[in-house]
């Protein structure tokens, strides 16, 4: 097994049993068979909801075994918020993620910890993420949003319900395109997918099918998906290639992601991205940007329409604190703070990112109970934190905003809501997909009263991140709110305002 160069740990999958010595301690299902372990009556379409099962089961810490490969998963409060400790604990690029590999290389999200790519490019894209810079995001953001509500108002007027997920991802895709790298999939204007989006999905499919096979039998289990999967990660390159050609062609766009990527120099060092890791930067970008974020829209729908007491409590706070106002500023996005918590009880329950992996630096001993050794490693069960009956009350399970008033947060203990991660490799474009999705969610319940069929029964369909399955929406089209007479409400030029408002022309 090959080492790191300057870590000196292995990469590639460690079974649990080189880094756990005590690893008989921790439990694991019942009626594990030789060679095949723990997968009879395990579903292999959805493996994270399956050891959430587990999870249930046998507690805090457990551990699970298919064709000799041994896992342990642990979401404990106690023992996730010991494994968040960055002086003792790093991110592993675990099984789900490597697969990824091929196409993400040594982008941000699956690069090893040793390789430096990953520290050059965070540093070279932070102020991609900054105040600034988010503020210049907000009218793009805007306008991708207005073609969304075209289009439901489109069908709305037509009859039809929605496809919330769907519309969600086109949504999230031209969102993180627009803003990031100038570009325009078209996402609106299509009868089905861009093929950028189907062979993103292929990809994560078949990231997620080879964690079911053993590796030996991969290549002849796997052969028809494995050229199909080829074909995607081609797709995949094209595209982005071509979008890289168009901006040199062009001679450089307005300082997005991609500008940073093509020409800023790492401030104290000088070095430059090359040119094959800017295209894994914008594939994960690209990818990343947005299939988490349309996960996390498309669960909050399905809980403002499951619940419209508390959609009627957001509406009402996004009407008082918008008003009449056309185009809601950079700065009336964060005033939305029950909307906000709506976005964050979503995410605690369906965290669209499910799970991250840390490993241990040096020896050490889990919660002062599990030992490990250097480079073992566990993966934490995000939705299974989420729902730790010690820190979030017995009635986890049920959907409550208030959950994440101030007072209710500063209660709970540090390290018990991580639906972006944790330490150093935490996403860095969380602060976008907070904004952008709690922008969406403000201006369709201003726009809509939502509404699902009753018998819909939430189903997760997962591809390393999740999305609610089969979700439809039946949509009535609000009358516009009045505006507050002595607030002029904020228009395009040319555009007019609601009748009798003052109004401020965004030109002037």
């Amino acid at each position: 097994m090959a080492e790191t160069r300057e870590s000196g740990l292995p990469k590639g999958f460690r079974s649990a049993e080189q880094g756990w010595p005590e690893l008989h301690r921790i439990p694991h299902p019942p009626h594990r068979v030789p060679l095949l372990g723990d997968v009879l009556g395990a579903d292999r379409r959805r493996p994270l909801q399956d050891s959430m099962r587990y999870a249930r089961e046998l507690g805090p810490i457990f551990r699970r075994r298919a064709f000799g490969k041994e896992f342990v998963f642990v979401w404990g409060a106690p023992l996730a918020a010991d494994i968040a400790d960055e002086a003792r604990f790093a991110k592993h690029v675990g099984l789900g993620i490597a697969n990824l590999r091929p196409i993400a290389g040594d982008g941000l999200f699956t690069a090893y910890n040793d390789e430096p790519n990953w520290q050059l490019a965070h540093d070279v894209l932070a102020p991609g993420f900054s105040r600034e810079a988010m503020e210049t995001y907000h009218g793009m953001m805007l306008a991708v949003a207005g073609r969304l509500t075209d289009h439901w108002d489109r069908e709305t007027a037509a009859g039809r319900t929605v496809d919330a997920p769907g519309d969600m991802t086109r949504l999230t895709l031209e969102t993180i395109a627009r803003t990031g790298f100038g570009h325009d999939f078209g996402s609106f204007e299509r009868d089905r997918p861009h093929p950028f989006v189907s062979a993103m999905v292929g990809t994560l499919t078949y990231a997620q099918r080879l964690n079911s096979v053993p590796g030996p039998l991969a290549p002849l289990l796997l052969r028809t998906a494995a050229r199909r999967n080829a074909a995607d990660m081609a797709c995949l390159n094209r595209t982005v290639d071509g979008l890289v050609a168009d901006r040199s062609r062009s001679g450089g766009g307005d300082g997005d992601l991609l500008d940073r990527m093509l020409e800023t120099a790492h401030p104290e060092t000088g070095e430059r991205l090359s040119a094959e890791n800017v295209r894994k930067q914008v594939i994960t970008f690209l990818v990343a940007g947005h299939e988490t974020t349309s996960g996390a829209l498309s669960f909050a729908l399905y809980y403002l329409a499951r619940h419209p007491e508390i959609a009627a409590r957001a509406r009402a706070e996004v009407d008082r604190v918008w008003g009449g106002t056309a185009q809601p500023g950079y700065e009336q996005v964060a005033k939305l703070r029950y909307v906000r918590r709506v976005l964050d009880e979503t995410l605690r329950l369906w965290p669209t990112a499910p799970a991250f992996a840390r490993e241990a630096r040096d020896d050490t001993v889990l919660a002062g109970e599990h030992p490990m050794r250097r480079g073992a490693w566990a993966l934490v069960l995000t939705p299974m934190l989420h729902r730790e009956p010690e820190v979030w009350g017995e009635d986890a399970e049920r959907f409550d905003p208030d959950r994440f008033d101030a007072k209710a947060v500063r209660a709970r203990p540090p390290h018990t809501f991580k639906p972006f991660g944790t330490g150093a490799r935490a996403c860095i474009g969380r602060q976008f997909a907070l904004h952008e999705a709690t922008l969406v969610l403000g201006l369709l319940l201003r726009r809509y009263d939502l509404g699902i069929d009753p018998g819909y029964r939430l189903a997760v369909t997962e591809r390393l991140t999740l999305m609610p399955d089969g979700l439809r929406l039946r949509l009535d089209r609000r009358r516009a709110p009045a505006c507050t007479p002595a607030v002029p409400v904020t228009v395009p030029d040319g555009a007019d305002g609601p009748a009798g408002c003052p109004v401020h022309r965004t030109d002037e």
